[in-house]
């Protein structure tokens, strides 16, 4: 007989404890208790009521370990007190450290730094140092955390044989106002070079068998090497090489008006140009208030598309189309059209002496973003002084420049020229090696930028090889960029032509729109006239008796006729009976 059978429990659950010796169950104690009455039980369990009764703080305080957690309570309460009240002290000062940590920067020429004014503006100086030192300083300031931060491209769309060419993909931006608060409050700083002048030469002549103009200047092959060699202060080619000043007798000229618009301060502005009245203006569109309220929109213009647009009544009085501030452009230094709208492309700071940051489209191109939002998703959140698209298909500056042979965007014999030129003088085709350049062809249709003296330097010299040899731009971008790349640390943010895609919509040239043939009228609606279908009588009884019914296809219709077979059957039955 075991224990189980017993109905006992075993020592293996805390209670009693027995032993079996020789088949007989024992108790560890000496002495069997009793069973006690129900009153003893009733006793014993109020006077256990009466001990529970007894204040429980006072034995709770009397043990240690309760004892210890009060203390440590106290003192953090009190320490906690403390924390705060020297933290409202100290505030102030730690914005001043920070403020101090700013000016140090500006002395090492990393930062250019102003003093605020006020407090609001001290924050965005804060907030402006903490999101630029995160990634300079290895993470010793703690920067806030993007919205966009863990944003990432979905996978391409599948072939679609209706729809043949690039897409635009999804780029994550900021709120108009998001964007605007994250404008920085002071100019990047430009790596080696300082101070950048430009030449004037009032009689400048051809000296050499190779290109140039009387409106960019004729620099021999040794200018053109030493403007690539960057220093701290350098003085180069770059475009309205006569005249006092850009704009006025110096060809590619406007009117004075125009002059006083062209020096007005600006943070921000966007420009574009159509020339040979090649293009249709085209209205942005999702632009902001505060956009609207602070961002011109300038679009240059020659004579030929202004008397164009005057006949068409497009332009007024004003100068204004739409968003758009007309400034017409006298005298242009080109006969070729494209060639002329590289003046404003290229050189944008030579015209606008006192903006900060601008934005280039094409004139085949409608803006469908606010501007605001396209320079924080490209420049700002980069730390990048220049932006463009990378060509959507080719990489390659030799396989771009059969492509434009092929589609004869150019004379052949200048473009194998120009390639002949860059091969000797060091250009070699794209490979991995080149990484982390991902391209050497852009897609120049849009250029956001940063208007610094490195980037400056950049779009002269591009400029000035527009100038020399052919007007197709990407031919010459990447022997430029790679040569000042070798000289001081920095670079050019060449994003995905999807995402450039995302914010500008390509429109047909003029031309094509006006050969197109017009849209189909739409037609009228159809009108349908519902007509109330006839009421036929129910036949009777006696029509349906001996009729016969007709023969109906399929193994569901012929089961049918039998039923109707059959309860004909019993209606005769009936009737017979």
């Amino acid at each position: 007989m075991t224990l189980k059978s017993l109905g006992l429990r075993t020592g293996s659950y805390g209670s009693l404890q027995l032993q079996q010796s020789n088949g007989v169950l024992q108790n560890h104690t000496s002495s069997v208790f009793p069973r006690r009455s129900s009153k003893v039980s009733l006793s014993s369990y109020r006077e256990k009521e009466r001990e529970r009764c007894f204040p429980c703080s006072c034995r709770f305080v009397c043990r240690r370990k309760a004892g210890m957690a009060i203390l440590v309570a106290f003192a953090l309460l009190a320490f906690a007190s403390g924390f705060f009240t020297a933290n409202k002290e100290t505030i102030g000062s730690n914005n001043i450290n920070v403020v101090e940590a700013l000016q140090q920067s500006k002395s090492r020429g990393r930062i250019a730094m102003a003093s605020a004014s006020t407090a609001k503006d001290s924050t965005k100086e804060i907030k402006y140092f903490y999101s630029h030192t995160k990634r300079k300083n290895n993470g010793h300031f703690l920067a806030y955390e993007h919205p966009c931060k863990n944003f990432a491209l979905p996978p391409p769309l599948p072939p679609n044989s209706k729809r043949i060419g690039p897409r635009p993909c999804p780029v994550c931006y900021l709120s108009d106002e998001q964007a605007v608060a994250n404008m920085p409050s002071f100019p990047s700083s430009s790596p080696v070079l300082q101070n950048l002048t430009f030449v004037h030469e009032e009689n400048s002549t051809k000296t050499g068998i190779y290109g140039g103009s009387d409106f960019g200047g004729y620099p021999s092959l040794n200018q053109r090497t030493d403007a690539f060699d960057v220093k701290e202060s350098m003085t180069v080619h770059c475009g309205f090489v006569k005249g006092s000043r850009p704009g006025r007798g110096s060809k590619f000229d406007v009117d004075e008006d125009d002059l006083l618009e062209l020096d007005k301060y600006h943070d921000v502005i966007v420009a574009s140009a159509i020339f040979g009245n090649y293009d249709v203006i085209q209205e942005p569109v999702n632009i902001s208030k505060s956009a609207k309220r602070n961002v011109p929109f300038y679009m240059f213009i020659d004579e030929e598309t202004e008397k164009y647009m005057k006949n068409k009544s497009v332009i007024s009085s004003s100068k204004m189309v739409g968003i758009w501030r007309i400034i017409v452009v006298r005298n242009v230094p080109y006969n070729d059209a494209r060639r002329n709208g590289k003046v404003p492309k290229l050189l944008l700071h030579r015209l606008f002496p006192n903006v900060r940051y601008s934005i280039w489209i094409d004139g085949k191109l409608k803006l469908v973003r606010d501007p605001y939002q396209v320079l924080e998703r490209f420049l700002w959140r980069e730390n990048a002084t220049f932006a463009i698209s990378r060509h959507y298909k080719r990489f390659d500056v030799f396989v771009e420049a059969e492509a434009n042979k092929a589609g004869g965007k150019y004379d052949n014999a200048s473009i194998d020229y120009q390639i002949d030129f860059y091969r000797n003088d060091g250009l070699t085709p794209y490979s991995e090696a080149k990484l982390p350049i991902t391209s050497d062809v852009p897609e120049g249709c849009v250029i956001i930028r940063e208007h610094i003296p490195i980037t400056n330097l950049f779009t002269c010299l591009w400029f000035n090889e527009v100038d020399r040899f052919t007007s197709r731009d990407q031919l010459s971008f990447s022997t430029v960029r790679d040569k000042i790349m070798s000289k001081v640390s920095w670079s050019i943010n060449m994003f995905l032509d999807c995402e450039r895609r995302n914010f500008v919509v390509q429109a047909y040239h003029r031309e094509l729109l006006e050969h197109m043939p017009p849209p189909r009228p739409l037609r009228p609606p159809r009108i349908i006239v519902h007509q109330q279908p006839s009421i036929r009588a129910v036949p009777t009884l006696h029509r349906e008796v001996g009729r016969r019914l007709p023969s109906r296809r399929g193994r569901d219709r012929r089961s049918g006729s039998r039923r109707r077979r059959k309860v004909v059957a019993s209606s005769r039955d009936t009737n017979i009976s």
